[in-house]
């Protein structure tokens, strides 16, 4: 092979490519994960019922996913924790094979929403805190003891269980009005 040949066929090879990379950004909807709309979320068929709890949820009158699931203030950490959780499911969609009815939160993420939560919910919080003494005797648990919210509010924002069979309707979701 001269070396003409060589240059057409990498050319060849590298439009192949980009035109690939342009079709797998399209199909993505890569661009959408850059912004604060919830619908983002359910580029994914496995966050259907979550999206549809939430709409259903009076978080929904207020906050979006990116509030509750992404840090709050600095726009890189928010970005960086985006670029994280994408690329974690991501590998758990291709790669694992078994991601079952539901999707769990990482350790990460679980640290980010509880951290979210004292934030909006910072009032309540501080009222809990300055009665721990009293809190601690009516639910036995101590004020040494961390528990996350959704401990007891389960409910809040995703309903009782976070399974596509929780929300039979979830798949199609759509945007409510």
């Amino acid at each position: 092979m001269n070396r003409k040949s060589a240059l057409i066929l990498i050319s060849m090879l590298l439009l192949i490519a980009a035109a690939l990379l342009v079709n797998l950004v399209k199909a993505s909807k890569a661009g959408s994960y850059f912004s604060s709309d919830p619908k983002a979320c359910i580029n994914c068929h496995v966050m259907n019922a979550s999206y549809a709890s939430w709409q259903h949820s009076a978080h929904a009158r207020v906050a979006t996913c990116v509030d509750c699931h992404l840090p709050a203030g600095n726009g890189l950490a928010k970005y960086a924790a985006k670029a994280l959780d994408g690329w974690n499911h991501s590998y758990a969609f291709t790669f694992s094979g078994d991601l079952g009815p539901s999707i769990n939160i990482s350790q990460h993420g679980a640290k980010r929403v509880q951290q979210n939560c004292i934030r909006c919910h910072s009032p309540l919080v501080g009222t809990l805190q300055a009665n721990a003494a009293l809190n601690a005797q009516v639910s036995g648990h101590g004020p040494e003891d961390r528990r996350n919210c959704w401990t007891c509010h389960r409910a809040v924002p995703h309903g009782t269980a976070r399974a596509i069979y929780s929300t039979p309707h979830a798949i199609g979701v759509k945007e409510l009005k």
